[in-house]
């Protein structure tokens, strides 16, 4: 069986935990809480789940830091009830949604004092506890009408957190607010045809903007036992919504065919509404990365005039997880960091290798901060043949970048992770601390700073 789980991705296949850490340079001691990481791990190679990126089973990596120190280090399968009987364990209790249990394996987030990792398409999150153990399934006590959100947005002024759900089964996706208590308030069903994918959206003061674009559940692929039976579909218009915070109308304008997988933000601007994206200009097959081609930092503004929508070129290098000051989120910013990856296909073609034969995944050993004022890019560069996870942004004072920024990165000559912690101010100088981590992390997906 083709596998995607090579090289930096290649699954561990133990759960350690390790304290004291030890540290180079000083960590910052306002830093009180946990950096956490979630991504597919895969149980064995030869699991079904291995065959796609993103079936594998997830397993969250975290770091405590305390009063300047890094206390512990631990990485946990989630433990579904197949993963549980895999592992010799006893399942967790939890509801499920559609038959669906799966090990959440897309993100982890903090909401009131839980923790919680998340995936999309119909399943439900995982609860963990402090220590990353799982407690189990969770439906916020009866309040998620179906499944949740790989992705959520938080409004920083009112402490809703938003999400968009999406289910095969559904002729409709749903949005999702949770309040600071993290009991869940309210729920719209926006219908939408075709079963769409979508993976994130972004969030105003005045909208909830939802990507509807054309990649869509397919029963022909479905039949055929595709792992993700998800494709392109021509016949599938591209268009932006913009959900309404106050009415739950829905407006809709159209756009060129891509595919958006990541928001790194939104904001109103007068009769306009801003939107900032990784873009994908090409079609995908079965959803995966390696086909969409070259994803760029772009800008859609939305004209509710005109109903028009003007595209815009941010940044033509190839990049990826774009994330900023989320105290800014639906706010204007001037701020962004992404990663900067590779073209699958150039490399496919440069090396005269099949796109299963590609000796490791596109991410680069780059960051990249954005600067959206002035249109500047600044690159912070890692070794040679390290690889480099999603940047996180850890704000510590008024300034929108008076913070830090953290990652995990591999460190080839010890052959284990760092988790390297960057001032956000001085982007390409020496890293503030760097926790050494006891073993490898694999490349993931998405994590949060989760402070005490």
């Amino acid at each position: 069986m083709s596998t995607p789980y090579r090289g930096g991705l290649a699954p561990v296949t133990d759960e350690i935990t390790a304290f004291d850490l030890a540290v180079t340079g000083r960590i910052p001691a306002e830093l009180n809480g946990r950096y956490l990481r979630n991504g597919p791990n895969p149980l064995g190679l030869d699991d079904p789940g291995a065959s796609h990126l993103f079936l594998g089973e997830g397993m969250v990596h975290g770091v405590r830091l305390r009063d300047g120190r890094a206390e512990w280090y631990r990485n946990r399968w989630v433990r579904s009830a197949e993963v549980a009987r895999r592992l010799g364990e006893e399942p967790r209790p939890g509801p499920t949604h559609g038959g669906m249990d799966f090990a959440a394996n897309t993100h982890v987030i903090g909401v009131a004092g839980r923790t919680f990792a998340t995936v999309e398409a119909g399943a439900l999150p995982y609860e963990l506890s402090y220590e990353l153990d799982t407690i189990g399934a969770c439906d916020f006590d009866g309040g998620l009408p179906g499944g949740y959100a790989a992705h959520t947005h938080l409004d920083p002024a009112t402490g809703e957190l938003h999400a968009m759900a999406y289910f095969f089964g559904w002729d409709h996706h749903q949005h999702i607010v949770l309040d600071a208590k993290g009991t869940v308030t309210r729920t719209t069903d926006i219908p939408i045809a075709d079963a769409p994918m979508m993976h994130d959206f972004a969030l105003t003061e005045r909208f909830v903007v939802l990507y509807d674009l054309p990649v869509t559940f397919s029963m022909a692929h479905a039949e055929k036992g595709t792992p993700l039976p998800y494709a392109w579909n021509d016949e599938h218009a591209s268009r932006l919504g913009l959900l309404s915070r106050r009415t739950g109308e829905v407006r809709w304008f159209e756009v060129n065919p891509c595919w958006v997988f990541h928001t790194l933000n939104a904001y109103d601007d007068g009769d306009q509404v801003v939107v900032d994206v990784v873009r994908y200009p090409k079609r995908f097959v079965d959803a995966r990365l390696d086909t969409g081609g070259t994803p760029t930092l772009d800008r859609w503004r939305i004209d509710l005039a005109s109903g028009t929508v003007r595209e815009t070129r941010l940044d033509d290098r190839t990049q990826e997880f774009p994330r900023m000051n989320e105290r800014l989120t639906g706010r204007p910013y001037r701020y962004g960091y992404t990663v900067a990856t590779h073209d699958l296909v150039d490399v496919v073609h440069q090396r005269d290798l099949a796109m299963e034969d590609l000796p490791d995944v596109a991410f680069d050993n780059t960051l990249i901060k954005h600067d959206l004022e002035r249109g500047t890019q600044q690159e912070r560069r890692f070794g040679r043949d390290a690889y480099v996870g999603e940047p996180v942004f850890v704000e510590s004072g008024e300034g929108e970048d008076d913070g830090y920024v953290m990652t995990f990165v591999n460190d080839p000559e010890r052959g284990a992770a760092d988790l390297v912690i960057l001032s956000a101010q001085d982007f390409t100088g020496e890293p503030v601390a760097t926790v050494h981590l006891p073993a490898r992390v694999p490349l993931g997906f998405h994590g949060s700073w989760v402070s005490d």
